[in-house]
């Protein structure tokens, strides 16, 4: 098992940044990559943002490329995400996601095995 607790989410004004933190305990090195995603009111939950933990390869969605970073500490398991120049539309539920299982296909949520609680992200305009 593997447990994620998400937090560094809150208000932010449109411009604005926030980063959000993911700390993985439990059995951690059976995790291949960690992911985070978002779900807006009435939405699926889409992709975000993904690393591998060896090699730290990443990936993000096109609408978000330029403005989130997503990086990890391997001797704290924890990964982060730097969200700058947030706009409205980023407004969400994050969540944190790993995967003990693959390494490729990490913007499909179903690949995931474990999930955070949510950190809610509000952008201001």
């Amino acid at each position: 098992q593997v447990q994620l607790v998400d937090s560094g989410g809150g208000l932010v004004q449109a411009g604005g940044s926030l980063r959000l933190s993911c700390a993985a305990s439990g059995r951690t090195f059976s995790s291949l990559a960690m992911g985070w995603f978002r779900q807006a009111p009435g939405k699926e939950r889409d992709f975000v943002a993904a690393i591998r933990w060896s090699g730290g390869r990443t990936y993000y969605a096109d609408s978000v490329k330029g403005r989130f970073t997503i990086s990890r500490d391997n001797a704290k398991n924890t990964v982060y995400l730097q969200m700058n120049s947030l706009r409205s539309e980023d407004t969400a539920v994050y969540y944190c996601a790993a995967t003990t299982t693959y390494y490729t296909g990490l913007d499909y949520a179903r690949h995931y095995d474990y999930w955070g609680q949510g950190t809610q992200v509000t952008v201001s305009s």
